[in-house]
């Protein structure tokens, strides 16, 4: 008996042994599985989804599934599955679109998914932009000057997609973004047979919300650890910054915005520059609006926000005093105008408009935030140099 019992103890070590060799310490983000062992966690790196509203995934042994709301409003979730390869994909998720992971070749239809490609180290799979006309990473311009990554249209550029060069470069995956139910941007990719998941970023509506879009991309190149490491990087600085602006005494007003064809789409309570400002230490005036904008008549900002002391955001394409009052000359009584207050958030814009602000500053909430607190307290910040703020010039 005592043979016996040693023999399969001798056997549970051994087995135990195999299945230790067999297991991974970090996911394969450049290879696939050779050896295919059900019982094995090819996923030993993973995401928790914490900010973020509108994405989330489950792991299993050799797959994930992703489950996301397309765009603000959507009432039917998508769902990606995500097969490491070298392994089987699972049944049962007929409705679902599957993907290869790592993925070998991307093409991103947004500006704001290139700096998490950029800071994860993927630009090596990037194939194809749809436009560099709004880009700010000098990276990827530089991949595009040289012919390694091409421009497809559609997206930001308003243009047409071109599907015959699209098709042509064969990529692994298009991510693409829809705006609104009745979309056609993934039934066109999907009708020319290119493997295509939709990125809704811009719809999480909190600052780490939507830097936490990060994860969601290394979900399709397995580069959990390395969206971790960035994420956790920008919640730390965030928090610190936050918790600097805290207990300030005084708690200066602010307005946001400008009108566009005579209305003032001001952001409401749950918007992402809402946040911020109450964050970096500032009253919104319109803090107290649900929504993530309220659409008002001039006359009521005039009314309510001409004392504000603070106006940031105004109009990125305001470069002098004297552009703001052409648009409107009741500005000029404006409190924030008077003072010389009046801050716009396209220190980092292109001769197209592209504003680096809505790229880079997407991924990092913590440098827009810094900026506001250096605006509202810059006894706090004393030393700051600014990322996407400068004040509007003097008119001449």
């Amino acid at each position: 008996m005592k043979s016996l019992a040693r023999t399969v103890l001798i056997a549970l070590l051994l087995s135990a042994l195999v299945f230790a060799s067999q297991a991974q310490d970090a996911n394969l983000t450049d290879s696939c599985v050779e050896d295919y062992e059900a019982t094995v966690d090819y996923f030993p790196d993973k995401v928790t989804v914490d900010y973020a509203e509108n994405f989330d995934v489950e792991y299993f042994n050799n797959y994930k599934v992703v489950t996301m709301l397309p765009w603000p409003g959507a009432e039917e979730a998508l769902q990606y599955v995500l097969v490491q390869c070298g392994t089987p994909a699972p049944e049962g998720y007929d409705e679902a679109a599957t993907f290869e992971v790592p993925v070998n070749s991307m093409v991103a239809m947004s500006t704001s998914m290139l700096p998490h490609l950029d800071e994860q180290g993927l630009l090596d799979y990037l194939v194809a932009v749809d436009t560099t006309l709004f880009t700010s990473n000098e990276n990827v311009l530089d991949l595009v000057a040289r012919g390694d990554v091409a421009e497809i249209g559609g997206g930001g550029s308003g243009g047409e997609i071109n599907f015959e060069l699209l098709v042509s470069l064969e990529p692994d995956l298009v991510m693409a973004q829809e705006f609104y139910a009745g979309g056609t941007t993934l039934s066109q990719l999907q009708e020319a047979g290119i493997p295509s998941a939709l990125n809704a970023d811009y719809a999480d509506t909190s600052p780490l919300g939507q830097a936490e879009w990060g994860k969601y991309i290394a979900l399709f190149f397995n580069t959990e650890a390395q969206a971790n490491e960035l994420f956790d990087g920008v919640v730390e600085r965030y928090e610190e910054l936050a918790t600097l602006a805290a207990d300030v005494e005084e708690r200066p007003t602010v307005i946001t915005a400008s009108p566009f064809s005579g209305t003032w789409y001001m952001p409401g309570a749950d918007s992402t520059i809402a946040q911020l400002l109450a964050d970096a230490g500032a009253d919104f005036l319109w803090a107290d609006e649900p929504g993530t904008s309220v659409p008002l008549d001039i006359e009521v900002v005039v009314e309510v926000g001409a004392d504000a002391e603070f106006w940031v955001n105004a109009n990125q394409f305001w470069g002098t005093t004297a552009d703001m009052l052409a648009d409107e000359s009741r500005f000029a009584d404006f409190t924030a105008v008077i003072d010389g207050n009046v801050w716009n958030n396209n220190l980092r814009m292109n001769a197209n408009g592209g504003s680096d602000y809505f790229e880079s500053g997407a991924a990092h909430p913590d440098l827009i935030l810094a900026d506001l607190i250096a605006i509202f307290h810059p006894d706090l910040l004393p030393d700051h140099e600014f990322t996407y703020y400068q004040l509007l010039e003097p008119a001449e």
